[in-house]
């Protein structure tokens, strides 16, 4: 065999090594690493856990046979194995990742005869045996109490002193109710998310059904008579040239006619909307652990309303991402023939300078001949515009 091939048959089978690497360590749909992923967080999260995994290598120092040669060869041995059962809990579908903590549990019992550090197996496999509980505590408390019922009545036989038995159990529930009660969180969590996301897909379905019916009734009528008069100069325009000409300027009229109020549409479409920027402000605001408390908008003009709506936006954004706010408020007081918006939360504030998005405020509200004030301070932030409304309320 030449080394042409000898190279072409090892990557071969470094590809065929790397792909069948990949596909063991896949997460399954509805592993515990793919919720972590669909909410955002990587895949590496829970590998912090294992620098738990410290006291395989200092149980020794604490009496657990010192480290000689059996120590470093069960080591060498059992470690990358529990390596490999900690990643596969994590990877596994949920109700087949109980099954590589328990693994974790018969390693340690198989080595507790001559392994001490074993110990530690037992904790993470009492530990991992809720990741495919779905929040049952009982259920996992009673099997946690049973395991280190055996683990005690085997250890003890073995001579294990009774005082690192008796640590096990308040070790391994507080440790095990405290990643259940993590998972359940997350849970929740990840349901609320998808949730949100399918009420905004459902409403872009909605809204783009909605376009399409306003769209077919604006232009299915205009689009028939174009078709009819231009069809009826066709045929003119032999016999009665002016009648023809009259017919085709028809037409064109009514495709101008068409087109602006299609613009006119399209802009609707576009135009901010306050009580639907409002409803956005609060979900955002929420998902940052805000409460939003906000009055219902008077009716604008939608050259009022939708840079109103816009500044509303660009405030909502600007506290989710830098007021570590807990509430917020948004007032609208009409008064006669002029309208304030009042924003307000109570943030760190403190802010020395005015960023981009102040000014791209303050410009909008100048363009409608208004004002806008910004003060913040240590308690919180304020933004007050004021616009004056020749007619354009009701």
């Amino acid at each position: 065999m030449d080394g042409d091939a000898m190279v072409a048959m090892r990557n071969g089978w470094r590809e065929r090594a790397r792909l069948a690497l990949g596909k063991a360590f896949a997460p399954a749909p509805d592993s515990a690493i793919a919720r972590d992923l669909a909410r955002g967080k990587s895949g590496w999260t829970d590998a912090v856990h294992l620098l738990w995994s410290v006291w395989i290598f200092i149980t020794p120092l604490f009496g657990g046979g010192g480290y000689d040669l059996r120590w470093s060869l069960l080591t060498l041995a059992s470690y990358p194995l529990f390596l490999w059962m900690y990643a596969k809990t994590l990877l596994a579908p949920r109700r087949i990742a109980p099954r590589y903590a328990l693994a974790m549990i018969a390693l340690s019992f198989a080595l507790l005869p001559w392994y001490p550090s074993g110990l530690s197996y037992f904790v993470f496999g009492c530990v991992m045996l809720g990741t495919g509980h779905r929040g049952r505590i009982v259920r996992y408390l009673l099997r946690i109490l049973l395991l280190n019922g055996l683990l005690y009545l085997y250890a003890n036989r073995l001579g294990y002193p009774w005082q690192s038995l008796v640590s096990m159990l308040p070790i391994t529930v507080i440790i095990g109710v405290i990643v259940s009660v993590e998972s359940a969180a997350g849970e929740k969590d990840l349901a609320l998310q998808l949730s949100h996301d399918e009420v905004r897909r459902l409403a872009a379905i909605a809204e783009r059904e909605r376009i399409g019916r306003d769209l077919h009734d604006l232009l299915g009528h205009t689009l028939s008579l174009i078709t009819l008069k231009l069809e009826l100069s066709r045929k003119l325009i032999d016999r009665d040239t002016a009648r023809a000409r009259d017919e085709i300027a028809d037409a064109e009229r009514v495709a101008r006619e068409a087109l602006a109020e299609v613009r006119a549409a399209v802009t609707g479409f576009r135009a901010a909307d306050l009580a639907a920027e409002l409803a956005s402000a609060r979900l955002l605001l929420e998902s940052s652990a805000v409460a939003l408390d906000y009055d219902q908008p008077p009716s604008l003009s939608p050259e009022i309303e939708r840079p109103l709506a816009l500044v509303l936006r660009e405030a909502a954004t600007n506290i989710a991402r830098h007021a570590r706010a807990s509430r917020a408020e948004v007032r609208f007081v009409h008064d006669g023939s002029q309208l304030r918006m009042r924003i307000a939360d109570d943030g760190r504030g403190g802010a020395a300078a005015e960023g981009n998005g102040i000014a791209g405020m303050r410009e909008r509200v100048r363009a409608l001949g208004g004002q806008l004030a910004f003060a913040s301070t240590r308690g919180g932030t304020t933004l007050d515009v004021s616009l004056p409304l020749p007619g354009a309320a009701s």
